[in-house]
């Protein structure tokens, strides 16, 4: 055996090879860190997007450049291969703002590909050129391969990570930065410069909505949620016009078909009618509620995203974890920084073209250059200009050296014999006031900072409007919208329930991913996930698919506890529970058993008779129970004794009406939908036929039920409340066709839900001004008379100016010169008498503001043959022709506080 191998120390090699493995490691992670995977603070770009605008800065001469090209001269600054290279210049090229492109670039909602790099074309942007670019202020480093010089960073004067967003993966550590909009980001650094407080949200190129509750100013730990924009264009038809960011067409629609071969929705076919703007056309299947589809479709499919922010980025070479708000500070006050430079070095250029403007002037008109035809050295003629210029030199602003006297001596003879005295002048003097300027904008920088800013706006943020619509989302319960895809069965002696026992007992549709409730002749209750086939318990009295806090459904129940041989009767909801877990709904005592039981949707509570055994000593063997004397108590509750005596049976007698009484109902305008937990504006307490009237500023109005599922649009609901069948709508209109305002009362006369009359004319210009759905309605009206630029006021009670009429009806018109505002003030209060009094007044003004104004009104009657026309007139100053001016709509949902 050699030395070496007994001097071989396994223990120290391994040693010796972690160390290596951790120094590689670290390098290795560095690296990706760094150069591949984090952008830089400073201009919130990775490496290799740096080097090829840095490559298409060298090839600029304004025209395009082959991107094949781009990438061949990206190759002498960057180390990896041109994948990489034509990846990212796509991907910077699809967000339209660093690059001016030509050709097939893909399309980011589609997910279609560039075409090659030898058929697109590619320059830099006037945008990038204005804020990235600057020689004077750019720190450079050479090049991987000693070659060529390259930017460390670039001089960016704007937030670009920011505004494109970024993602990248390295070696424990990721960053994903969502984009923003252009414009908000501009304004947001000047409110910043300003000391004023500013917020930031994401805005993606593919529009959609984005719930922005959780954003965490994009910082670990925040979370946003993105929808696709869905419209109902029918009531058997849903169209998709946006989609979210980091989807395609493509994958919602994959997502939809995978929806319905699971049967979580329910389509007939889906289409793709995508070309300049997104269109999804998906069509229902008959007896399908749109409503639910559209919630379903947010549950089951692409058409809800989430994405976590992490927002990180690398800062004085290191990684650093950051909000977006921190990461536009620094960005600003780097902007800042950048042009306080850019004007420190402009003021250096400035004077020094004014200081040799001055030493020319003097040696040309003090005749200097005469002086030095006798030097017989060229130090002396050094020598003779530097003594010829000694009176002069507590004029400059610094010393006068030898290379500014050697650029005295090129000036030429011709220059001099055409030398204009004036002219010069005139250029000294606009050089003193640009400097002036650069003066004053250094000593005022953050002005200047906000001017540079806001005139970015002004140059580039036209069409960079806000995409994405920022909004709150409702949670939708995957098992209230799922599509009944299954059915329930029951083997009530053997005690399973599931989908797949389709030869017992059928019991409802419900979904695969439904929960069951269970209630056993034992008194056990649980909730169990639906399956094929999954046992229970024997004996099963009740089963059904089991809502989770629905605190209508009321549970009537009598049963004998074992224990005492007593009956006790209760009452209970089963809002929660724990799945798989049995619970007691008797004493708990051995022999118990439930005697009677009922589940009832709205609370209803029924009478039972009750029958005793023969052998029972009570003096009344028959007698009737009647549920609604019960209150409603928790499911652990004894409940209430209803005998003491031995029960041989007990049968049902006759139906009862709810104890629970209506429904509160709120409406939450930001989310358009309806809700129970108090959120919003209050509706009313809804009974079981009552209904919702929601009327829209298209000038139609629509009756639905009061689910919770239901869907409105925020952006178009004008009022909404509760229909109250007696009372009239009133409403103010522009007849687009005939070119004049109308009024109109009306009560609503069709019954059909979920469809939308126009009580309008149908016109492209007709516009609803003014809708009110209080009973005694009181507006203000201003307008200008003819001829007369004062604005005037009137106060109207609209039931005393027109009667009700029917909904078809065109009303009244009202002939005014301009209509400048139409307000809806407060309603008048009602005193107790007028309760009674008819709907219908008589038409006439009684508000003492219009009888002080002495002038008339003219009301015509232009109604359909159903309507009786007005008598009597008002006069007023003619409608002129021609469009009338819009109003404010400040009337638009008032009397609710929609807006």
């Amino acid at each position: 055996m050699s030395d070496e191998s007994a001097n071989y120390d396994p223990t120290q090699q391994n040693e010796v090879i972690d160390d290596m493995f951790e120094k590689y490691f670290l390098e290795y992670a560095s690296y990706v860190i760094l150069e591949r995977a984090v952008p830089a603070g400073e201009d919130g770009l990775k490496p290799v997007q740096r080097r090829l605008l840095h490559a298409l800065k060298e090839m600029d001469d304004g025209r395009f450049n082959k991107v094949a090209n781009v990438i061949g001269s990206t190759m002498q600054f960057h180390p990896h291969g041109d994948a990489s290279i034509g990846d990212a210049i796509v991907n910077i090229g699809q967000k339209e703002l660093l690059l001016d492109i030509q050709g097939n670039w893909g399309d980011i909602r589609t997910g279609d590909s560039a075409a090659a790099p030898r058929y697109i074309e590619v320059r830099l942007s006037k945008f990038a050129l204005e804020v990235l670019f600057n020689e004077d202020t750019t720190e450079w480093q050479m090049s991987y391969d000693g070659r060529k010089r390259e930017p460390v960073t670039l001089p960016a004067k704007f937030p670009l990570v920011l505004e494109m967003g970024v993602e990248g993966i390295a070696v424990g550590l990721s960053t994903k930065i969502l984009p923003h909009n252009f414009i908000e980001l501009c304004d947001a650094s000047i409110k910043y410069l300003k000391k004023e407080p500013f917020v930031l949200y994401p805005d993606f190129l593919t529009g959609g909505q984005v719930d922005v509750s959780n954003y965490n100013d994009g910082a670990r730990g925040g979370k946003v949620k993105m929808r696709a924009k869905i419209v109902e264009a029918d009531k058997k038809t849903l169209k998709i016009t946006e989609i979210p960011f980091s989807t395609t067409t493509g994958s919602i629609i994959e997502s939809i078909i995978k929806a319905n071969d699971a049967g979580k929705i329910k389509i007939k076919k889906v289409e793709d009618n995508t070309a300049r703007d997104v269109e999804i056309i998906i069509h229902l299947a008959p007896n399908t509620s749109t409503d639910i589809t559209i919630d379903a479709l947010y549950a089951f499919t692409n058409c809800e995203m989430s994405v976590s922010p992490n927002a990180v980025v690398i800062i004085d070479q290191k990684p650093r974890f950051l909000g977006v708000s921190e990461i536009l500070k620094s960005s600003t006050d780097q902007t800042l920084h950048l042009l306080k430079r850019e004007l420190q070095i402009r003021k250096s250029e400035l004077m020094e073209k004014v200081l040799y403007s001055s030493l020319e002037k003097i040696f040309i008109e003090n005749r200097i250059y005469r002086d030095i035809e006798e030097c017989e050295t060229f130090d002396a003629v050094i020598e003779t200009i530097d003594r010829g210029l000694e009176p002069f030199k507590k004029e400059f602003y610094r010393e006068i050296v030898k290379e500014d006297i050697l650029r005295l001596t090129e000036i030429r003879i011709k220059r001099i014999s055409k030398y204009d005295g004036f002219k010069a002048d005139e250029l000294m003097k606009r050089l003193q006031e640009e400097l002036l300027e650069v003066e004053d904008n250094l000593n005022n920088i953050v002005r200047y900072t906000i001017n540079f800013l806001q005139d970015l706006i002004k140059k580039y943020g036209k069409g960079r409007e806000r995409r994405t619509e920022i909004t709150q989302f409702g949670e939708v319960q995957a098992a209230v919208v799922a599509a009944n895809n299954q059915k329930l069965y029951v083997d009530r002696v053997g005690g399973f329930v599931g989908y797949g026992l389709k030869k017992d007992e059928f019991i409802m549709e419900c979904s695969d991913i439904d929960d069951i409730i269970v209630f056993r002749a034992d008194g056990k209750l649980s909730v169990v996930k639906i399956q094929e086939k999954v046992f229970v318990g024997k004996d099963i009295l009740y089963s059904a698919v089991f809502r989770k806090n629905d605190e209508r459904r009321i549970y009537n129940v009598i049963y004998l506890d074992g224990k005492t041989g007593r009956t006790f009767a209760k009452r209970f909801a089963v809002t929660g529970i724990t799945r798989d877990k049995e619970y007691d709904i008797t004493k708990g005592s051995q022999r118990s058993k439930i005697l009677y039981f009922s589940a009832n949707e709205n609370g209803e509570a029924e009478t039972v008779t009750v029958n005793l055994t023969a052998s029972s000593t009570a003096k009344k063997k028959i007698f009737d129970f009647d549920f609604a004397e019960l209150l409603i108590k928790n499911r652990s509750a004894m409940g209430n004794l209803v005998t003491k005596y031995s029960v041989r049976k007990i049968a049902f007698k006759t139906a009862g009406k709810s104890t629970l009484g209506g429904v509160d109902i709120w409406y939450t305008s930001t989310l358009g939908r309806l809700n129970k937990d108090e959120h919003g504006m209050y509706l009313g307490n809804f009974g079981a036929t009552d209904k919702i009237l929601v009327i829209y500023k298209s000038g139609e109005y629509e009756l639905t039920n009061f689910e919770l599922t239901n869907h409105y649009d925020p952006r178009q609901v004008h009022t909404i409340a509760k229909y109250d069948e007696k009372r009239a709508i009133s409403c103010i209109y522009y007849d687009g066709d005939q070119k004049n305002y109308h009024i109109k009362r009306f009560l609503i006369e069709t019954s059909t839900l979920d469809k939308k009359f126009m009580f309008i004319t149908d016109h492209n210009r007709s516009e609803l001004l003014m809708a009110s759905y209080d009973k005694r309605p009181r507006i203000e009206i201003k307008f200008k008379k003819q001829r007369k630029s004062e604005v005037e006021k009137l106060l109207f009670k609209v039931d005393e100016m027109i009667e009700v009429k029917g909904w078809k009806a065109l009303g009244n018109k009202l002939v005014y010169d301009k209509i400048v505002e139409i307000k809806t003030l407060d309603p008048e209060v009602e005193e107790e008498e007028d309760e009674e009094m008819d709907d219908a007044a008589v038409t006439e003004i009684v508000n003492s503001d219009i009888e002080e104004n002495d002038e008339e009104l003219e009301i015509e009657s232009e109604n359909e043959e159903e309507t009786a026309p007005v008598k009597g007139e008002l006069k007023l100053p003619d409608l002129p022709s021609g469009e009338p001016n819009k109003t404010d709509h400040a009337s638009e949902g008032e009397q609710l506080g929609l807006f």
